[in-house]
């Protein structure tokens, strides 16, 4: 494989909205993007950022990337690592680079002494979930989602 995997950086923000946008489009989603090009500049490489990025390129053009940002787990005591986003462009689907991404996120987790690596799919995103099957992941089947967002949250929070 041919490609280049390295860590973003403050000028691949464009880069990463737009694909950003293109993951959001596959999932039937581009109406919920809320953010922006700057938005998530200052989220993934601001001076509080808590995220991270890899940036996948072939013969110097972005082809791929991921997100991801580090939890943390009370039963084992140490952080975990969240791949948030993972995309390819749909040129380079099958090329293996989705697994190189998910190798590269691993081993941020593995230098950095997480215990776990976790992410979520769509259950219809058949493609993804043959790449995660093949690496060796495993779906937690036991347990449901809930999330919290807009008016819901705030709420909650009593504002």
């Amino acid at each position: 494989m041919d490609f280049v995997i390295r860590p973003a950086t403050r000028s691949d923000a464009g880069t990463i909205f737009r694909f950003v946008c293109e993951l959001a489009a596959f999932e039937k989603a581009l109406d919920q993007v809320e953010t922006t090009e700057e938005g998530l500049a200052e989220a993934i490489f601001g001076e509080n950022a808590v995220t991270g990025g890899l940036i996948a390129e072939k013969d110097g053009e972005a082809a791929g990337f991921a997100v991801y940002f580090f939890n943390f787990s009370t039963w084992q005591g140490r952080n975990g690592i969240y791949l948030e986003d993972l995309y390819v462009t749909p040129e380079h689907r099958g090329s293996g680079l989705g697994r190189a991404l998910m190798q590269a996120v691993a081993a941020i987790g593995v230098e950095n002494n997480c215990g776990r690596m976790e992410w979520s799919v769509l259950d219809w995103n058949e493609g993804a979930i043959r790449v995660y099957d093949g690496i060796g992941g495993k779906p937690q089947t036991e347990w449901i989602r809930y999330r919290l967002e807009g008016a819901a949250l705030e709420k909650v929070a009593g504002k």
